[in-house]
């Protein structure tokens, strides 16, 4: 670990870590939830991004008005989002200000009053932003994708909820919910910038000290289903996704998997950028991402056609799923490598991004994962070790997501066929 971090463990098992970045003049500070959409009950989905909402509208000392006036005082930035694993809320705020900050974050996580008011206003601008969601395709069929990946379970269900589970969110819900996940156990308070881990402590200790006595509850285990979702809508295009169960983020095969990920699909160069958009001109937008969860991942790839042209765009895609499985160049693998490097190696310059890393980090892997170390496990990766990748995600059952004018999208089963011919 670098002298510039430091980590401490406190009694109530909080965990603080802290990075100490020279020539910047600001500092990010967040606390990291430990609590996602995939711990939440089918009754309760919904229930993490609600939280996340309701910290901003009120303590015991702050409105709503006063929480963003404060902030916004000495010209910080104060937000928050839900993923499906972790809740984080965050600032970044100039060096003198993070005492602030501090306050504000340990007060909004510690003290909100969750007034009934606020609750229902608050309960109408999330169905707005699920409307919203709905409203657009090329946002909600991953919500479909994700449903049918995981199938009937935690892990499959929308992070903001639906229009029913948030109709009927009682206030009760949301403070139970903050009582059993929110406690110092299952958070990180991550800090980076011009800040000194002493100081970072006494603000911890000072404004976080009222958390409640949550113990870590182990969430749902993702199970991988696959299957198909067609929806169609009177669109210009098909949204189309295309998935495959991939591995953990502790896996080996994990760095082997975000390569696999780049050379097909990551850039101007990748595979069916290509082969799709400039050789074919089928698409504007194709890409593909890996998403390792904590016992688990998915692999997908994303492309918006014409109704005409899904037809020739899908069978270009599975050949390039089974070519990439026997031919992988070292030239292509060495590009994906400077691509990932680089961007890990640019995101160090953000003290945001470093607080987060920090963060993260620490709740997946247990402990803060050296910069070289990574490198040297990019750097590692074989063409075989690629290609191995390949084979073992796309020879397992698909997953396809379809939302438009979807009539010729092959079905699942002919793009299972030809995956295995």
């Amino acid at each position: 670990m670098s002298d510039a971090i430091r980590l401490t463990k406190l009694p109530s098992g909080l965990t603080v870590v802290s990075e100490k970045m020279p020539r910047v003049e600001t500092v990010s500070i967040g606390a990291y939830v430990d609590a996602g959409a995939r711990h939440e009950t089918a009754p309760e989905n919904g229930v993490s991004h609600f939280l996340e909402h309701m910290a901003f509208k009120g303590t015991r000392k702050r409105d709503a008005a006063a929480i963003a006036r404060e902030i916004e005082n000495v010209g910080g930035h104060l937000n928050a989002y839900t993923s499906r694993e972790n809740t984080a809320f965050y600032a970044k705020v100039l060096k003198e200000d993070v005492g602030l900050a501090a306050d504000i974050i340990g007060d909004i996580l510690s003290h909100s009053t969750f007034i009934p008011d606020e609750l229902e206003r608050e309960r109408g601008v999330i169905l707005q932003e699920i409307g919203q969601a709905n409203d657009t395709p090329d946002d909600i069929v991953f919500d479909h994708f994700q449903a049918t990946a995981y199938a009937a379970q935690a892990m499959g269900r929308p992070v903001l909820g639906t229009e029913d589970t948030i109709k009927h969110m009682k206030r009760e819900a949301l403070t139970g919910y903050m009582q059993r996940h929110y406690g110092g156990q299952r958070m990180v308070i991550a800090a980076a910038g011009a800040i000194e881990h002493d100081d970072l402590l006494a603000m911890v200790g000072q404004h976080f000290s009222d958390l409640p006595e949550a113990v870590p509850a182990a969430a749902e285990g993702a199970r991988y289903t696959g299957g198909e979702f067609r929806e169609e809508r009177d669109l210009d295009q098909v949204h189309l996704v295309f998935g495959f169960p991939a591995v953990a983020a502790t896996d080996p095969m994990n760095f082997p998997t975000q390569l696999l990920s780049t050379l097909l699909g990551g850039g101007m160069s990748s595979r069916l950028f290509q082969e799709i958009r400039e050789k074919r001109g089928l698409v504007y937008s194709v890409y593909s991402f890996v998403s390792p969860f904590a016992d688990s991942g998915l692999f997908t790839v994303y492309a918006g056609t014409g109704e005409d042209q899904a037809e020739e765009l899908v069978p270009v895609a599975l050949e390039e799923f089974r070519r990439v499985q026997k031919d992988v160049t070292e030239d292509e693998l060495n590009r994906a490598k400077a691509q990932l490097r680089a961007s890990l190696l640019m995101s160090l310059e953000s003290t945001g991004s470093r607080c987060e890393q920090l963060a993260r980090q620490l709740q997946v892997y247990g402990r803060i994962v050296p910069v070289e170390e990574t490198k040297q496990k990019i750097a590692a990766v074989t063409v075989e070790q690629v290609q191995a990748a390949a084979a073992r995600m796309f020879r397992a059952t698909p997953t396809l997501a379809a939302l438009g004018p979807a009539g010729k999208v092959p079905a699942l089963p002919v793009i299972a066929e030809k995956l295995a011919a």
